[in-house]
């Protein structure tokens, strides 16, 4: 029996993301919270078109990404059924404390796709400190099962380069390339977060939808001389990330 469709008109504002993305995001969060449960047959296209007021086209691209994800399945003249509930975002759960970020997300794998030594810093937001000579520019892109879940991009004092291994590009997060460097001490750091969607370069990078929601975090380490020897930017999925704040 189909689940009752609410009456309310969804108000889809003047987001820049996608209608059937933003769909896609409403059912799957029915699904999370049970109400429409695991087995339970959902509502027609044409009774979410009329719920949604949307055309029936971008109700059929919603669905279509949710049956990507697994979690719905359609049968011909039967309907369509939930056949499970969203995976837990238990991918990366961003810490908000300096040990924390310092820790790697537990069987992550980092892939390095670019690598360039003497670059310019370009004008990056949410600067702090002095700017170092010249950088060295890194693309990162981090895995988990089998998944790509977060891009970085770091520039990193160039002069502290030759006392970071490759080991160390392949394993460490962003803050501790330059923490655990021998003489550096940080005495000031930033996190600043903000929610976007993404473009065609992070969806493809990403395997994720255009437009699907990203997390932007940036990152910046100033050392004992005011000079800001880490500046990193990292798109997450919006899927896979959980961010905790502990309020006390």
């Amino acid at each position: 029996m189909n689940t009752k469709p609410a009456t309310a008109t969804v108000d889809f504002g003047k987001s820049a993301v996608s209608r059937y993305i933003q769909l896609a995001t409403l059912f799957k969060r029915r699904i999370e919270s049970g109400q429409w449960p695991v087995g339970s047959q959902i509502p027609t296209v044409d009774e979410l078109a009329i719920e949604c007021g949307v055309a029936r086209a971008t109700i059929r691209q919603a669905l279509d990404q949710l049956e990507k994800e697994n979690l719905i399945e359609r049968f011909r003249a039967k309907g369509t059924f939930v056949r499970s509930r969203p995976q837990e975002a238990l991918w990366c759960a961003v810490a908000t404390d300096w040990s924390g970020l310092l820790r790697p997300s537990h069987d992550a794998r980092i892939e390095i796709l670019t690598d360039q030594r003497d670059r310019d810093l370009p004008d990056l937001p949410y600067m702090i400190g002095n700017a170092a000579p010249k950088y060295r520019h890194l693309n990162r892109r981090h895995w988990r099962e089998g998944k790509p879940f977060l891009l970085t991009e770091l520039y990193i004092d160039e002069r502290l380069s030759d006392r970071i291994t490759q080991n160390d590009l392949e394993t460490k997060t962003a803050l501790r390339l330059v923490a655990d460097v021998p003489g550096v001490e940080i005495v000031d750091a930033q996190q600043t977060l903000t929610i976007r969607s993404a473009d065609m370069d992070m969806a493809k990078a990403l395997d994720i939808a255009i437009n699907a929601p990203v997390a932007f975090v940036y990152r910046r380490a100033v050392d004992q001389t005011g000079t800001a020897v880490l500046v990193a930017e990292g798109v997450y999925r919006g899927d896979v990330v959980r961010f905790d704040v502990k309020l006390r």
